[in-house]
Parts: C-alpha cells; structure tokens; sequence
C-alpha cells in the first residue's frame, strides 16, 4: 500500500524528464524510434494514455531497461490515483474482507 501523500512522478514525467530531455530527443523522434504514431508518444507524455504491457515492452527495448520499470510506474500513479479518489474510495471502503463477509 502506497503511504505517502505525495503524488509519484506519471510516466509521462518520467519519459520527459529522465529519457527524453538528457539526450534531446523529441516526440516525433521517440514516436519513430518506437514505431507509433507521434500522437501515442504525445499522449503518454501528457498522461492521457495509460503504459500497456506491449508497451512497456516496447519502451525497454528502445530504452534498453526493462518493461517492469515502466509498468511500475504506471502501477504507482494508478494506485495513488485510486487512493485519493473521492469516488474510488467510497467503493474501496465498501468492499468487505472475507472474514467479515462470511
């Protein structure tokens, strides 16, 4: 369970920030590198498009790291997403351990 209230960096951040920027390469450039449209690399650096698993996969191979390291990240802004959502929150609470339940 996450247990800070700090929100973690969005792969998009993560993307800009930590791959992108260092070495110059722009979103046209990673769109062809990665073999998508600009449009899918647009939107994962604007947080409007989730990391899939084939993505993730694409990602390490063009990154040279590994698909978890992208899934985590996706997994971390999920969770944090979930967890301080009014809306999510109230159907978590409702859930009822089995112990409980039974």
């Amino acid at each position: 369970m996450l247990t800070t209230k700090r929100k973690p960096a969005t792969v998009g951040e993560i993307l800009i920030e930590e791959f992108m920027r260092p070495v110059g390469l722009t979103q046209a450039a990673l769109a062809e590198a990665m073999g998508v449209q600009r449009r899918h690399v647009n939107e994962l650096c604007n947080g409007r498009r989730n990391v899939t698993a084939a993505t993730a996969l694409i990602l390490a191979r063009v990154f040279g790291n590994s698909p978890d390291f992208w899934l985590n990240v996706q997994r971390r802004s999920d969770l944090w997403k979930a967890l301080h959502s009014p809306k999510q929150w109230k159907r978590i609470k409702r859930a009822k351990p089995l112990g409980a339940a039974a």
